[in-house]
């Protein structure tokens, strides 16, 4: 962890200038009958999760370029995952990856305590082979046409939830990579019952406060089909299983110029919105970071979002899920949870009232104006506040870097091969 007295130290070189800019925004919100002090409260009571296997160098299918002090293990990761927390005091917990990240709940709870964080979501793996398991999914998991292997795929997912309710999860989300790569290599409709069957076995085990969270993806490892390959299937999912069962949407997920806000805006009408994968992209399923490439996106999404808060049984969990292949992970992850809270903080600075009326009235041109407003508003000083007010760094990537916290942990984590491609 990072020292108190260098985040207090770079604090103060800077705190002088975010009063002025943070009052000179707050007087022109006033204007606007905006409460900075209640947009600042709001965003400092948000938190995105960051994801276990986000602090390591990710990879392409064709190379990875590991960086210095990677992370041996989950407590290495916890370690990494609490330093974002202590400077952007915008990610309090942590989502797992299992088998990566299994360790004695016991040892995992004292170290969550240790970096001041708490657990999100579990995650389950059925789309590698690990070096102990007796079948491969090489043609499927939770969809293979062979039984044993159905099984298989389903005892992981209940160890995920044995293991999550004595850490403090209340969630799984599953996302499989079973489809198939030619035509006629499987049989649509008896590949997705047998997803279902087992789907719903896995669902039976779930805690009465826990949520499924399943989580559709259009393409890749299978690039013909894919079992669960856009959000319409991933809401039948939802539908068959039940109450508990909800859809997980990741930004990079969808094919390029669908229109996620709107998707975001079905689910969350009937109920069906569990949760988000955070990441942009240009191409496709890029996991590029947040708000690096649309922005505007990002803040169409959580327009959404705040429109759905006035639901008091509206509660969508959101993680980051990115691939850090040339920046340090700590520090794009520190950014992109900053993004998500500037979209957050946008979205609410949005005329409801005023939008709601252009609507009525086929306003479209004072409609689209009026969510620009809010969108072009630099909403800086109200994140930077909030972190100060908890102690957290005005900037966090200076405070990191200044910190000497990447050379601290290369001094004593062996380097890394990079050879080989794909995820951490």
């Amino acid at each position: 962890m990072i020292k108190p007295d260098i985040i207090t130290a770079a604090n103060e070189s800077a705190s002088a200038k975010l009063k002025a800019d943070y009052d000179a925004l707050g007087e022109h919100l006033d204007r606007r009958g905006i409460s900075i002090a209640a947009i600042k409260d709001k965003v400092a009571g948000y938190g995105v999760a960051v994801p276990s296997w986000g602090v390591g160098t990710g990879g392409t299918r064709f190379a990875r370029f590991p960086g210095a002090g990677e992370p041996r293990d989950i407590f290495d990761k916890l370690d990494d995952c609490g330093v974002i927390q202590q400077l952007t005091k915008a990610t309090p917990s942590v989502s797992l990856h299992i088998p990566w990240d299994a360790q004695p709940a016991a040892d995992l709870n004292s170290k969550a305590a240790e970096v001041a964080l708490t657990f999100d979501a579990m995650n389950s793996n059925t789309f590698q082979d690990q070096p102990d398991q007796a079948h491969s999914y090489k043609f499927g998991s939770l969809s293979h046409t062979d039984a044993a292997t159905r099984q298989q795929a389903v005892d992981h997912n209940l160890a995920c939830i044995a293991l999550g309710e004595d850490i403090g999860s209340k969630a799984l989300t599953i996302w499989v990579g079973d489809g198939s790569n030619f035509p006629g290599q499987t049989n649509f409709t008896r590949q997705f019952e047998r997803y279902l069957d087992a789907a719903r076995q896995v669902y039976a085990a779930l805690p009465g406060d826990w949520t499924l969270l399943t989580e559709h993806k259009m393409y890749e490892p299978a690039f013909y089909s894919t079992v669960v390959q856009d959000w319409g299937t991933n809401l039948l999912i939802a539908q068959q299983m039940g109450d508990k069962a909800k859809c997980l949407v990741d930004l990079g997920h969808h094919a390029p110029n669908v229109n996620i806000e709107m998707i975001v805006a079905r689910l969350t009408q009937f109920g069906k919105l569990g949760g988000f994968h955070f990441n942009d992209s240009k191409y496709g399923d890029d996991d590029l970071d947040t708000g690096s490439i649309d922005p505007y996106r990002l803040f169409l999404v959580f327009n959404e979002l705040v429109e759905a808060e006035a639901d008091p049984d509206f509660h969508p969990m959101h993680m980051l899920d990115q691939s850090h292949n040339v920046t340090d992970p700590i520090e794009s992850l520190m950014v992109s949870a900053t993004e998500v809270q500037r979209a957050y903080a946008q979205a609410l600075l949005v005329d409801r009232q005023a939008l709601s009326g252009f609507q009525d009235t086929n306003d479209a041109l004072m409609a689209t104006t009026t969510l620009k407003h809010a969108f072009r508003t630099d909403v800086e000083p109200i994140l930077a506040m909030a972190r100060a007010d908890q102690g957290g760094a005005i900037d966090p990537v200076a405070a990191y870097r200044s910190s000497g916290y990447r050379a601290q942990v290369a001094a004593v984590r062996p380097a890394v091969s990079g050879a080989g491609g794909g995820i951490v």
